[in-house]
């Protein structure tokens, strides 16, 4: 169960380091829907969603299965035309 952690810790959204990159706010709560927990594969639940500095999300989460918390990190990169 630790070996998932630390591996969890070190993909995208696991640390406030490695971020998930979205173009806009609006898409991390779909982003969110669509990632599962690394213990037991289940759906996650917002518990909290906040914005700790400007294009940084900090989204905590509640696997709906085990119970299990985590924190995903999300940098919002606007999608600008060339």
């Amino acid at each position: 169960m630790r070996a998932r952690e630390k591996l969890a810790a070190l993909e995208r959204g696991g640390s406030a380091e490695h971020p998930i990159v979205v173009t806009s706010s609006a898409v991390i709560e779909i982003r969110v829907s669509h990632s599962t927990c690394p213990q037991c594969q289940g759906e996650y639940r917002i518990v909290d969603h906040t914005a700790p500095a400007a294009g940084r999300r900090r989204v905590d989460v509640r696997c709906q299965l085990c119970g299990t918390p985590r924190t995903l990190w999300f940098s919002i990169v606007p999608d600008e035309p060339s």
